[in-house]
């Protein structure tokens, strides 16, 4: 089946803590925005994360890529950083960076593009909450040249 595409997501899941402040906003205008969510001792998600990779058909496997292969980058690379931490405080990049459901989105794709040796990264959906949710498909998604 060459030149057919295929798109193939793997789904995991992790728990972090966070809270939203701007250092741009005043301490009144970041209740306003983030209400509970600006409580400097943080709040927890379970989130659900789905990478989805796209390519062709290998001829000789049958697949797109090696599944066990894409568990242990995502495991590697996303969940031994962002599990069971405190995203403002654990994680650098939060640090100076707000860590919403939409920028986590995109550092999730930041951590997977570079690293992925097979297949190519086509979309990152995190799961906040059951009816929370942020896809992201990349640099290339917003006019610019992806890192892929």
């Amino acid at each position: 089946m060459a030149g057919t595409m295929i798109y193939l997501t793997r789904r995991a899941e992790f728990s972090a803590s966070h809270y939203y402040h701007s250092a741009a906003l005043s301490p009144e205008e970041n209740q306003r925005l983030y209400g509970k969510c600006n409580n400097p001792r943080g709040h927890g998600h379970n989130y659900v994360l789905e990478v989805t990779v796209r390519g062709e058909i290998d001829p000789r496997s049958g697949m797109v890529v090696d599944l066990k292969q894409l568990k242990e980058v995502m495991a590697r690379e996303v969940l031994e950083v962002l599990d069971h931490r405190f995203l403002n405080e654990e994680v650098p990049v939060f640090h100076h960076v707000i860590p919403t459901t939409e920028n986590l989105a995109v550092e999730v794709w930041r951590m997977l593009a570079l690293k992925l040796q097979f297949g190519r990264l086509h979309r990152i959906r995190l799961y906040e909450t059951p009816d929370l949710f942020v896809d992201y498909y990349g640099p290339e998604s917003n006019g610019h040249k992806g890192r892929e």
